[in-house]
């Protein structure tokens, strides 16, 4: 049986990416399709947010950078030599037949020239929208030069694992292979569609731009006072601090709630007749996926990339033009005003999240990872 090996820092905290690979985990372990390792940097010693199978091996490595710095700031390039042995030391223990980084930490740069023959993918969950926007602007020779090793770094994959097309153009090597993510389950029940509630959900950071969502929100407690908006997810004191001035300035704190994090979205989701995302940018919102798979109509800024790629259009949701709050409040309220319309969008979502299940997402995995499909 084959062995994976997952590089990643920490899988503690609730996340897209820590959800996607507790999800892909589960389904190799399942399967009995290979052998699963987790390697992390700065896991210390805390359970996994989500549910992962017993049989994945965990192994941290200890190394703790500081997250509120830059990973090139001296006091985490001094870490860096421990980095590198010590996982060039689990790795030969393991002898795995791939390995899978996740992370943009120093094993970025480096694991390409350890080990060979053994084959090495880089696996992307964000947009590189914004960042090729500035590379195009920057006129720095020093930035240059590091935009250009940085291409040398990803040529020497084996495989980089983009979530979508759109994605592809911001690379320069070839080296290239799409996969989306895929929905770990798809849920028996579904939204009826009678409670006057929408819900959001995600980190909140400024890339969120739940400000702006409460902003469209004002628009639409204007209209429709008795519906509620319900925000899940947890960040900084700092920045919920930010958003919860911002609903009593706007005098909505009996109609927004900012409800910290949950481990049970789902049944959040199930309560809710609607969901929206206001996002600067997503690369692919797993998010978005739960929440058609409950059969909730969605709503969302048309950002890039990710959003367009789920949402088809007045099919199974809508996208409003990108950081437009006014029309992103404008749309809710035109589809709460219509009943029959939510309903339709509802059965359409529910199909679109059918599209997203493992047992076609993974196949994508084991072609890559040569593995032999013994699960049809």
């Amino acid at each position: 049986m084959k062995k994976i090996v997952y590089l990643t820092d920490q899988m503690y905290l609730h996340g897209g990416a820590e959800r996607v690979l507790t999800n892909k985990a589960n389904y190799f372990i399942k399967h009995n399709l290979a052998e699963i390792y987790i390697i992390t940097t700065e896991q210390q010693n805390k359970k996994p947010c989500y549910d992962i199978n017993s049989n994945v091996k965990f192994i941290d490595l200890e190394i703790n950078y500081d997250r509120n710095k830059s990973y090139f700031h001296p006091k985490n390039v001094l870490k860096l030599p421990k980095h590198f042995l010590n996982l060039k030391k689990e790795l030969n223990k393991i002898k795995p037949d791939n390995i899978v980084t996740l992370s943009l930490q120093f094993d970025y740069y480096f694991l390409p020239f350890i080990l060979k023959g053994i084959q090495k993918i880089k696996e992307f969950h964000s947009s590189r929208y914004f960042r090729s926007i500035e590379r195009k602007k920057n006129k720095s020779f020093f930035k240059k030069q590091f935009y250009k090793f940085n291409d040398y770094i990803e040529s020497k994959y084996d495989s980089l694992v983009l979530l979508t097309i759109d994605e592809k153009q911001h690379f320069k090597s070839d080296n290239i292979a799409i996969i989306p993510n895929a929905i770990s389950h798809y849920p028996s029940k579904q939204s009826n569609l009678n409670n006057n509630k929408a819900i959001s959900a995600g980190r909140i950071a400024p890339v969120k731009q739940f400000d702006k969502l409460i902003e469209a929100w004002s628009y639409v407690a204007k209209s429709i006072p008795d519906w509620k908006l319900e925000i899940y997810g947890e960040g900084s004191k700092q920045d919920l601090d930010e958003l919860q001035k911002k609903i009593n300035k706007l005098n909505l704190s009996e109609i927004i709630f900012l409800r910290g994090q949950t481990n049970d979205l789902e049944s959040k989701m199930l309560e809710a007749s609607l969901y929206v995302m206001s996002s600067k940018t997503e690369c692919f919102p797993m998010v978005l996926l739960e929440a058609m798979s409950c059969g909730l109509p969605v709503i969302s800024f048309n950002c890039p990339y990710g959003p367009k790629n789920i949402i088809t259009d007045t099919k199974d949701g809508f996208l409003t033009p990108a950081d437009d709050i006014k029309g992103l409040g404008s749309k809710i309220i035109e589809v709460i005003h219509n009943k029959k319309e939510l309903e339709i969008l509802s059965i359409n979502a529910r199909m679109k999240a059918k599209l997203f299940l493992p047992e076609t997402v993974m196949q994508k995995w084991l072609k890559l990872f040569n593995i032999k499909n013994i699960t049809k």
